[in-house]
């Protein structure tokens, strides 16, 4: 073939192909980034915007992350900081779409342009590895939390004890486990069933507390700020609690790391990024307003009585414990369901990057059973540093902070990292970004300037602890795992991961 020669795709050929390989720009990508097929692409758009409108889960999120965000914030500062963290997070996610469509492969946002070290991938790949991880222990802690609340709702004289925490969380991670094997390939159809049951979930929750619940007024929820412990101002108080809003935010990338089981992904990824950022942030819009407004007094810096401040609420509003346990189990199932899809994402991240030769025993982890099409062996190993994580229930009485802290600072360090790579090249003009089939245009630049300031500001804040001076129990330890992990990374890196590791670049074939 000269030179001068060239390959047209038509649409049939576009549209063509199997759900092994995908379609010819699949197989195209796939080449392109030195990459064999081992997955099934059997998601399609709405199976994949199903998987990542439920992953993210955020007017669910809104409701059971609030008893983090209103000590620290009140109504006013629960309501606003969502509303800057949609702003600034919407400009990251949008960043990460166009990402995604230059490299759809499961290793997602740590595949930086060649240009950057590979030192540079790999803190990445590690950050993303530890907040995904992590994510299934806070989703599993969030399910048997509210588990709890509805056990403790219908009968006053429960007194929970840390190991029926932990116990419930290795319960919980055992039927996620079960649903990303035994039933993987009917994932896409389950997803695209629980969709549904999100949006009429939404109504289900939505209506019952704008017709029965007291409402406060308006100047309470957009005016009243709170600080009650122990910060010396309201704003420093509402930027600790930011974790709050941006945990329910958290997920709209996570198809990034499906993207090796998409038809057509380097076009469905960032379309099914963005519609789940616009759908899901409105309808959290909606109820981080409503729940302002619905919130009774006592529960803005008051212990609640359920573990939630919303499962209060809801028996408020209704009066009927039977209307407030319904109403708390279907929360507790949509997050169930969060967390089925969490399993999937993080296991597929620590397959990509174990693929690439960065991780201890990466042979073992990147295996991909025949018949079964899924790295089975990295969905066990997520099991296993699951029930691990469940551990520190025993010990802290602070302990989801400190995972939804570990969440959100780990994938949002890997965002920084990543973007900052992208845009470093649009600076340099040296060379040319991969082709691309979702662009942010002459938007770029200003975009990931934007995403990359709010994303540092987030990441500092993600460490602290909740309450000011805090003792031994209520400190928050993410800073010291994070910082744990970091530390041993480097430390394989140095010593074997440089002799092994491949970086996502090294394979990629260039375009020009």
């Amino acid at each position: 073939m000269s030179k001068h020669s060239h390959v047209s795709i038509t649409l049939d050929e576009v549209q063509g192909g199997s759900d092994k390989v995908g379609t010819v720009v699949d197989q195209q990508n796939m080449d392109r980034l030195g990459k064999t097929q081992e997955l099934r692409r059997n998601f399609r758009f709405i199976s994949v915007l199903g998987f990542t409108a439920v992953l993210m889960c955020t007017w669910e999120a809104i409701l059971f992350t609030a008893s983090y965000i209103l000590p620290n914030g009140g109504r006013a500062g629960m309501v606003w900081m969502y509303v800057i963290c949609l702003f600034g997070f919407g400009l990251a996610i949008l960043s990460m779409a166009e990402m995604a469509s230059m490299a759809p492969t499961s290793g997602g946002q740590y595949r930086c342009p060649s240009s950057v070290h590979a030192v540079a991938n790999g803190s990445s790949a590690t950050s993303a590895v530890l907040g995904w991880q992590v994510n299934i222990a806070s989703g599993c802690y969030l399910v048997t939390l509210q588990l709890q609340g509805i056990i403790a709702l219908n009968d006053s004289a429960y007194v929970p004890q840390p190991w029926h925490g932990t116990l419930m969380i290795i319960a919980v991670a055992t039927l996620a486990i079960v649903f990303n094997t035994f039933f993987a390939k009917r994932l896409p159809l389950i997803e695209g069933l629980v969709l549904i049951i999100h949006v009429f979930g939404f109504f289900a929750i939505l209506i019952p507390l704008w017709v029965l619940s007291p409402i406060q007024p308006a100047k309470e929820v957009f005016t009243s700020f709170t600080s009650a412990y122990g910060w010396p101002s309201q704003g420093l108080a509402c930027l600790v609690g930011i974790v709050g809003p941006m945990y329910s935010l958290l997920g709209p990338d996570s198809a990034v790391h499906m993207s090796e089981e998409i038809r057509d992904a380097s076009r469905v990824l960032p379309l099914a990024m963005m519609w789940t950022l616009i759908i899901n942030g409105t309808t959290g819009f909606i109820m981080v307003v409503t729940f302002a407004f619905c919130l009774p007094d006592r529960l803005v810096t008051g212990n609640p009585a359920y573990f939630f401040a919303y499962i209060d609420t809801f028996y408020n509003a209704t009066g009927s414990i039977a209307a407030a346990s319904v109403m708390t189990a279907l929360i507790a199932t949509l997050c169930l369901c969060s967390t089925i899809s969490a399993v999937a994402t993080s296991s597929r991240q620590m397959f990509a990057f174990a693929r690439d030769g960065g991780l201890p025993f990466s042979a073992f982890l990147c295996r991909v059973r025949p018949g079964w099409d899924i790295p089975l062996n990295a969905v066990v190993v997520s099991f296993v540093i699951t029930c691990l994580l469940s551990l520190i229930n025993l010990g802290s009485a602070v302990a989801f902070n400190a995972i939804a802290s570990l969440t959100v600072g780990a994938i949002l360090s890997s965002y920084i990292i990543s973007i900052s790579c992208v845009l470093l090249r649009r600076i340099r003009k040296d060379r040319p970004l991969p082709s691309k089939r979702w662009s942010l245009g002459a938007a770029a630049v200003p975009m990931n300037i934007g995403a990359i300031l709010f994303l540092i500001v987030v990441y500092f804040f993600t460490f602290w602890p909740l309450v000011n001076q805090p003792t031994l129990a209520y400190m928050n330890w993410s800073s010291a795992m994070y910082g744990g992990t970091v530390i041993f990374a480097v430390v394989y890196f140095l010593i074997w991961g440089r002799k092994t590791y491949s970086g996502p670049v090294v394979l990629v074939k260039q375009e020009y």
